[in-house]
């Protein structure tokens, strides 16, 4: 049977790679959208379209979008992953990086919901899944423009699913705790990082995996479709908070 297309954000590395592979495993073909090209095509899926894209770009979006439904049909789902975390006090941290992060986790997540959601409607079919994190329920120490932008995608998430219940629609919301992948690389400040690895380091060391996460997205998406999986939050054991 034919699988239908499934598209991606922010699929060249951690939890954006590791639902790519599972997807692809089970035979879905894939639009994967980053801005490293080189990490996309490195994946080597098959069935696979792959566009360096800037989620903040609208029209670029839509343009792979359309390119991707061309070539392998009507896009059955959406991972609204790509993310950016630039944690710092908020009265020595660079505004910059506030606009960063609204930019990627905010209005990049509205671009992938607005190019696809109208057809998911019209085909009274289809899942949003976005990728938040507990962040977007509780605070925590330096994450103050971070949880925000995590708390406008849980609320984003709520708005949405209550908009296209009615037609047939699924609006997922995962929430993962710490995982081990390259978002914590992204801040600047050093004690801030070693903070963070320390904080890991309190748990074991034993915190979420790429994998782990993914598994979590499939089984969401994996459900019948009058079957709705509104919110997953997950973390290692030993997180606490």
């Amino acid at each position: 049977m034919h699988k239908p297309l499934i598209i991606i954000t922010g699929a060249s590395s951690g939890i954006g790679e590791a639902i790519a592979r599972l997807l692809s495993g089970a035979g879905h073909p894939l639009l994967l959208l980053a801005r490293r090209l080189d990490r996309l095509q490195a994946l080597e899926l098959p069935n696979c379209l792959c566009r360096a894209v800037d989620v903040s770009d609208r029209q670029a979006f839509v343009s792979a979008v359309n390119d991707a439904q061309a070539l392998y049909g009507p896009a059955d789902a959406l991972v609204n992953n790509a993310g950016v975390m630039l944690l710092g006090q908020m009265h020595e941290q660079d505004p910059a990086q506030w606009e960063q992060m609204l930019e990627v986790n905010v209005k990049g997540l509205l671009n992938g919901i607005h190019a696809l959601v109208g057809g998911m409607i019209e085909r009274r079919h289809g899942t949003i899944i976005n990728v938040s994190s507990v962040a977007g329920r509780k605070t925590f120490p330096n994450h103050v423009a971070y949880v925000g932008t995590k708390f406008a995608v849980h609320g984003i998430s709520e708005n949405l699913r209550e908009e296209v219940a009615a037609h047939n629609v699924r609006v997922v919301t995962i929430a993962p705790g710490a995982v081990e992948t390259e978002l914590l690389g992204h801040t600047t400040d050093e004690a801030i990082k070693q903070g963070y690895q320390a904080w890991k380091t309190e748990m074991g060391g034993q915190v979420l995996s790429a994998e782990d996460v993914a598994q979590a997205i499939a089984y969401a998406y994996g459900q019948p479709q009058h079957v709705c999986i509104r919110e997953i939050v997950l973390a290692a054991t030993r997180q606490q908070p």
